[in-house]
């Protein structure tokens, strides 16, 4: 590989051990960077990133294990390795089980074996900061669904209201139209008889129902023309009678409705008007 895919601090009181350490990996794909001492370990990685740490673990003023822990503290998502000639177990095993250390190096090392241990570090590393990645990314996915839905349920929750407003409205209306003493009939585009309230079936059907009734079946001759014109027509008829100024117009204007509407009004009436 011949780009840098990240950073390595090696931290160690020895110069002889940092450099022998630099010339093991001076050929790897990472920046290496050297501290020697646990403090300097920390000034270093309060001004860079960093991915892995390998530190020596008896130092003056501050062990490896230690210098870890505060390195897991501070950052988190560094990956963690001992490289020591000194086997404490005891310190060393109670580091790996808080998490504090990924992984215990013994030196001398095997160059061939210190890279690969490495470089394994910088692919647990990798995968590790994929594993946020996409939990962040799924989190973030989640958190705009919830808010979609809560959208959505607000919206539902609208047009309910509407579609209840509307329903019960146009209950009134027709109960209103069904109450009027006048003769309403409404008729669809294919000349059915739609709408028919109760007094359009006293004076038209003969008490019979009218709706689903083909109008050119039950309405006279002069009704079916007013009906078969376009835009408001009005015209004097008698039917059984009885005088009415029958008034037919297009519906739709205020509604999704279509077809005509038909209404009679009784002469005396229309004439006091």
């Amino acid at each position: 590989m011949d780009e840098t895919t990240g950073s390595l601090l090696v931290v160690d009181d020895e110069e002889n051990i940092l450099a022998a350490l630099r010339r093991t990996l001076r050929r790897e794909p990472y920046t290496v960077l050297v501290a020697n001492s646990g403090a300097e370990g920390l000034r270093i990685l309060a001004e860079r990133h960093v991915d892995v740490v390998v530190s020596d673990q008896r130092m003056p003023g501050m062990s490896g294990t230690d210098f870890l822990r505060s390195v897991k503290k501070a950052y988190p998502h560094t990956v963690r390795m001992v490289l020591s000639g000194y086997t404490e177990l005891k310190s060393v095993t109670d580091a790996i089980n808080e998490g504090a250390i990924y992984k215990f190096l013994t030196k001398p090392w095997d160059d061939d074996h210190l890279r690969a241990n490495i470089a394994e570090a910088f692919r647990h590393k990798a995968l590790a900061d994929e594993n946020r990645r996409l939990a962040h990314e799924l989190a973030l996915s989640n958190e705009q669904l919830a808010c979609a839905n809560e959208s959505l349920k607000a919206h539902l929750a609208v047009t309910e209201r509407e579609l209840l407003i509307d329903g019960a409205a146009l209950e009134v209306a027709r109960e209103v139209v069904e109450a009027l003493p006048l003769p309403v009939v409404g008729v669809d585009m294919d000349r059915l008889v739609v709408f028919a309230n109760a007094e359009a079936e006293r004076v038209l059907g003969a008490g019979g129902a009218l709706l689903g009734m083909a109008y050119d079946e039950v309405l006279s001759p002069e009704l079916q023309l007013l009906l078969g014109v376009g835009g408001t027509q009005v015209r004097s008829v008698r039917i059984g009678g009885q005088g009415f100024v029958a008034r037919a117009s297009e519906m739709g204007r205020d509604s999704r409705s279509i077809g005509r509407l038909l209404v009679l009004l009784p002469e005396t009436s229309h004439a006091a008007r």
